[in-house]
């Protein structure tokens, strides 16, 4: 498909942009403040067996409260996406980046004394909202809050462009996934450098991203998208 038929928020720069902001939103909840990973919940799973195990009940509810935080995050977007979809203002795509800014600007300037628990299960609930809209990016599935599946897709189709190197589509797939692994990358990378200096006011930063996708959908939805809203939603939904 030509990638002038992809809705904006199908396009890779978008993904791109978000799973920057993942690595960002990762990068401070584990180096900043949070204490646990928000993006996924593998490993906070993992940490909820060990400290019940150890009997460390205040750390498990802590961890319980940031899984369950995903979980609603989860249904809310499912639930708002049906139902925004009916109104055809704006898709909602679009309206989570621009509460995605609200609430992290809103964490970034809260007082500093605000427990590291508020934070944790604010960005989960985010992350959890964000896997679930975002899901396809140019007819690949791909995921913009953790890179285990990236890691995977690269790795395979790398292996198969090198049997059929003139396959275009294998390298396109294996170098896209591999360009989020990088992007996920750098946004813990510049989160865990400023958050040095900034502490939780390194949250603004991530607005810079968010504010750039929000303006491209807000901008497609009032115009080029305009008669697409809900008639086409996006791939994977």
């Amino acid at each position: 498909m030509d990638e002038k038929k992809y809705l904006e928020c199908e396009k890779y720069y978008v993904f791109l942009l978000l799973i920057f902001v993942a690595g960002f939103y990762g990068g401070f909840t584990i180096s900043v403040k949070g204490g646990s990973f928000a993006n996924a919940q593998t490993v906070n799973i993992a940490l909820l067996g060990i400290a019940i195990g150890t009997r460390n009940f205040s750390s498990a509810l802590s961890i319980f409260l940031s899984i369950g935080a995903y979980f609603i995050g989860t249904i809310i977007s499912e639930q708002a996406a049906w139902l925004i979809s009916k109104k055809r203002l704006l898709r909602w795509d679009t309206i989570l980046v621009f509460l995605d800014m609200l609430v992290i600007t809103t964490l970034a300037i809260a007082p500093i004394h605000t427990p590291a628990l508020i934070y944790s299960i604010t960005i989960n609930f985010l992350c959890a909202m964000q896997f679930n809209t975002f899901r396809s990016a140019e007819g690949i599935g791909m995921a913009t809050i953790f890179i285990t599946n990236h890691v995977r897709q690269t790795g395979s189709f790398f292996t198969r462009w090198m049997r059929k190197p003139y396959e275009k589509t294998y390298l396109k797939k294996w170098t896209r996934h591999g360009g989020m692994i990088v992007s996920f990358c750098l946004g813990a990378a510049f989160c865990s450098l400023l958050g040095l200096k900034f502490h939780t006011k390194v949250l603004l930063f991530a607005d810079i991203p968010l504010f750039i996708i929000f303006i491209n959908l807000l901008r497609a939805d009032l115009t080029t998208e305009r008669l697409l809203l809900g008639k086409r939603v996006p791939s994977g939904h």
